[in-house]
């Protein structure tokens, strides 16, 4: 689906439902297949981790777990709020003559990336 390529790796996102509503971070994955995505610092799980070679102690971590990609919304960072994102179709300036499809904010009307 279209939905999940408007959000990529390294974006800031806002959460906008949830426990976790209203807090900004960077992507630090997308899982397009499921329609999830891992953020940095954002909704943190308590894991009991085993002893081993790397943790010799063991003990229980906080690691990030994934989101749901309906309630994050992208950051602009030119206008610095949160949007919604659209396409524009954009040629390329190389002979090649490719057609790219670019990501927009509805907002400020300014490309992303």
């Amino acid at each position: 689906m279209i939905k999940f390529k408007k959000i990529k790796k390294e974006d800031n996102v806002e959460v906008i439902s949830g426990k976790e509503k209203g807090k900004t971070g960077k992507v630090i994955q997308v899982d397009r297949k499921k329609g999830r995505v891992l953020i940095e610092g954002i909704n943190l799980v308590r894991k009991t981790m085993r002893k081993s070679k790397n943790n010799p102690n063991g003990g229980i971590k906080d690691i990030e777990a994934f989101l749901d990609i309906s309630n994050v919304m992208l950051v602009c960072p030119k206008c610095n709020k949160r949007t919604r994102v659209g396409f524009k179709i954009k040629k390329d300036s190389s002979k090649s003559q490719k057609v790219l499809r670019v990501r927009v904010c509805k907002k400020c009307k300014n490309e992303i990336d």
